[in-house]
């Protein structure tokens, strides 16, 4: 839908002014407002009710924005109250309502796990976790920040600590860590595959999400088997308000639909039913003649409350994802197929009860299925690979053929147990159980890849062909004690025990953190403790490198371990202002890496290499680093981290949003040398923010710029090879490697990286990107419309990684290495339309 800007201006004019005439002609006025957290994050689904004293009352439901509007009251003085289950209820006490009138409240409601006892209540605008590092995300931000295409980790990607991947992909680095480190929970479900369209996208709607949470270290000891951060979800249920209500949404990446409404033949009961699905293949597949990548979701989710104190709640998921694309490059022989899909299935119970007024319990049983397929063949020019002559046709063609097949299937069981003992003493225990059962398959033809890692998608230290099944069990117990030593003073020690049937060790997690309140405004955080991570292909699905767990090749490997030490103070100003700076260290040992060849295997390698006596120095004599993992790695981040956010606290707020700076450092040690951490980022800094114009327009902005990641700097070239099936040479041997020659008869050259000695010896140019956002909210059908323009990467600023190219030189018999620099995301405008109903 479009419509043009002045016409779109002139209807919202025209709009205002009827409704305002209407209003004028009535004795009723209205109350709206917003309901928030203590963080200032957004509440939908609160039940807001306006009682009068001459006994009229009305009550509405906030939105997914927490917005609501309670219209048609008699003039009067009116208390307005604001309740949902789990938090403290929020009360404005004499509210004037007059004639034509619309009083504007932000009414803010805290959590209260038991409202009968007392409780440490953190400042206005803190999140009252005990853990430092905690950030919550609202919806609504997920929605509206600037570039983020409402995913969540691209949101994530703007806090202290967080770095992208790469410009493309919604994986994250945090604090140094890999992207297999971090933890994602979503209603007590360990979710593996979080992502959609390679990345792009995640899997979650922020319409239907009540709130995202991320700790980035020093996590609660609920949680577990990861080294560096935790992501939880909390869906939200359904209005129960009206029968059917919704809302319909077109982005960037897909348009959705939420359905909701009360449980039919219940008076506590709600439904939701949301579907997604891509567009722009529907659009451009025709033009382009070929599939492109799509992806369709349905979430459906029940809740009940049969009686006081208690919930039911079913959930399901299912995606499905296709690619099957086939392209021709602009040269004659070159082309690219594509076929994978991803297939995500999630059924989840949950039941909660309170025991009386000290005790509550929640109990979590999944099902849970990712399974993926990919199959590549490629025939094209990557300018690594060419012969020393000035024509065209001296590059050669890589040929690289792979195929690869993930099956993860977990079932699981989960309970979180709350006791007040006293209060001063909060008690949290739980277990959680899985039933692990993955497979990984794999084949890899052509050229490989000679990074000195090795065991990249189709690294030359990765095998032929791979077929692996493990089946496992892990589980844990935890036990924490939220103590209140004092009333601005809180301790929590914690222990965690997890068990890992592939590593076949049970490891225990002893963690602490204290919190003390120097002042209303002012908050201390520390906190410390061991983390470990099991191995597992589950984890193995979010990483960079690959390593096989097979049972038959009789390694035991152990967890990987962390140890974190954080210290952060906070600050709270009026206005809605908040700043925190943290400092943190981490230092990891047992980190599972692939070992180096033995003396043997690389013999054996060198051995299948028939190069001319000319040509024996280019065969490659160093070892690589092989896909047989090991626990011989080690490591250390640490940092310092600054962040400054500001919330709007009423609608005369015209600025909100958050800045923040890390200074950090990573390294590992393996393979006798220490060097910089593949996701070492010495400097991130991330500013977002919303100007509201009117109350039609808003402008949002983010910019980021960022150190680049290390790389491994090209060494020099050597005299590719090529297995001589054809027996070239007439040798009758048709499983060596002989050196390959163009048409002319001329060698050709590849790139030589080196050794290990060579990993990560330079660091890419700087990370740098504006995104801008332009939002509309014209009053058509009571705001029901919301419509945005935005533009990613304003500047058309290439972030790409770089990579060799060898150019002819006339001086030598072999050509020069240059760097040319991998396209990114360009210049791209998008729009988006938003509708409830």
């Amino acid at each position: 839908m479009y419509c043009p800007p002045g016409t779109c201006l002139l209807a919202a004019i025209l709009c205002f002014l009827m409704v305002s005439a209407a209003v004028a002609q009535t004795t009723t006025g209205a109350v709206s407002g917003v309901v928030v957290d203590e963080s200032g994050g957004v509440l939908p689904d609160v039940t807001v009710r306006a009682a009068s004293a001459a006994g009229f009352t009305r009550q509405t439901r906030s939105d997914a924005s927490g917005a609501f509007v309670l219209d048609g009251l008699p003039t009067g003085t009116y208390t307005v109250t604001a309740t949902r289950e789990l938090f403290t209820p929020a009360e404005a006490k004499d509210v004037i309502v007059t004639a034509s009138g619309t009083v504007t409240l932000r009414l803010e409601l805290k959590v209260s796990t038991f409202v009968q006892t007392a409780s440490v209540q953190a400042p206005a605008g803190q999140v009252d976790q005990v853990a430092p590092s905690t950030i919550e995300v609202s919806p609504l931000e997920v929605r509206s920040v600037a570039g983020a295409g409402e995913n969540i980790y691209r949101v994530l990607q703007t806090l202290p600590g967080v770095a992208a991947v790469n410009d493309f992909d919604s994986r994250l680095t945090v604090r140094g860590g890999g992207p297999d480190q971090n933890l994602t929970m979503m209603d007590g479900v360990e979710i593996h595959n979080p992502y959609r369209l390679f990345g792009l996208t995640s899997a979650f709607n922020p319409e239907t999400v009540r709130n995202f949470e991320l700790t980035a270290g020093g996590f609660h000891a609920k949680y577990g088997d990861r080294l560096s951060s935790i992501l939880v979800i909390e869906n939200r249920d359904g209005t129960d308000a009206s029968r059917l209500a919704g809302s319909a949404n077109l982005s960037f990446v897909d348009a959705n639909v939420v359905t909701e409404g009360a449980l039919p033949g219940t008076d506590s009961g709600s439904w939701l039913l949301t579907g997604r699905r891509t567009y722009y293949d529907v659009i451009a597949e025709p033009l382009v003649d070929t599939n492109l990548p799509g992806f369709t979701d349905v979430q459906a989710r029940a809740a009940w409350s049969p009686r006081p104190g208690q919930r039911l709640t079913m959930f399901a998921l299912s995606s499905r994802e296709r690619t099957d694309a086939d392209f021709d490059g602009d040269v004659e022989g070159e082309r690219l197929q594509l076929q994978s899909s991803t297939d995500n299935d999630l059924g989840a119970a949950s039941f909660s009860s309170s025991f009386g007024a000290r005790a509550s319990s929640a109990t979590t049983v999944s099902w849970y299925r990712n399974r993926e397929t990919v199959a590549f063949d490629g025939n094209f020019s990557t300018g690594e690979l060419r012969s020393n002559r000035p024509d065209e046709d001296a590059k050669q063609f890589s040929n690289f053929i792979f195929t690869r097949g993930v099956n993860v299937r977990d079932i699981a069981v989960r309970n979180e147990t709350t006791v007040q003992a006293s209060t001063a003493h909060l008690i949290e225990t739980g277990f959680e159980s899985h039933s692990l059962k993955t497979d990984w398959g794999s084949t890899i033809a052509g050229d490989r890849d000679n990074q000195p890692g090795g065991t990249g998608v189709v690294g030359a230290g990765l095998p032929s062909a791979l077929d692996s099944s493990r089946s496992a069990w892990r589980a844990a117990a935890w036990l924490t004690d939220r103590w209140t030593l004092a009333p601005r003073l809180r301790v929590e020690p914690g222990l965690r025990v997890d068990w890992s049937g592939v590593a076949d060790e049970v490891t225990a997690s002893p963690r602490l953190a204290v919190v003390a309140d120097i002042s209303s405004a002012l908050r201390l955080r520390v906190a410390g403790g061991l983390f470990t991570q099991s191995p597992g292909y589950e984890k193995l699905l979010q990483s960079d490198y690959f390593v096989d767990l097979s049972d038959a090749n009789g390694r035991r490997l152990r967890s990987e371990r962390a140890w974190h030490a954080l210290a952060g103070v906070e600050r709270t100003f009026s206005g809605g202002l908040m700043t925190r700076v943290e400092g943190y260290y981490k230092r990891f040992d047992r980190l599972i890496v692939g070992r180096l060849e033995t003396a043997d295997e690389l013999a054996a390698r060198i051995g299948t290499y028939d190069f001319p006596l000319e040509l024996a120095d280019q065969r490659p004599t160093a070892p690589l680093v092989t896909s047989t993992p090991g626990n011989d790695g080690t490591g250390r981040a640490y940092g310092v981290e600054f962040y400054v956010a500001r919330q709007a606290r009423s609608s005369t707020d015209r600025v909100s949003g958050w800045a923040s700076y890390t200074w950090g450092r990573a390294e590992t040690t393996a393979y006798g040398r220490t060097f910089v951490s593949d996701y070492d980022r010495p400097h991130a800094l991330s500013l977002v923010g919303s100007y509201r114009v009117s109350r039609l327009i808003e402008l949002a902005s983010t910019v980021r710029v960022q150190s680049g990641f290390p790389y491994s700097l090209p060494l020099g070239v050597r005299v590719a090879a090529t297995e001589d099936t054809m027996d070239t040479d007439g040798d009758g041997n048709v499983t060596e490697f002989v050196p390959r020659r163009d048409a002319t008869g001329l060698p050709v050259w590849t790139v030589d990286y080196g050794d290990v000695g060579n990993l990560n010896s330079g660091r890419l140019p700087a990370f740098a990107r504006v995104d801008l956002r332009v939002t509309f909210r014209p009053g058509w059908q009571s705001n029901r419309w919301l419509l945005y323009a935005e533009v990613i990467n304003l500047l058309n600023r290439n972030n790409g990684e770089l990579d060799a190219e060898l150019a002819y030189d006339a001086s030598s018999d072999r050509p020069r290495v240059t760097t040319v620099r991998d396209p990114s995301l360009p210049l791209l405008p998008s729009v988006g339309i938003r509708f409830r109903f």
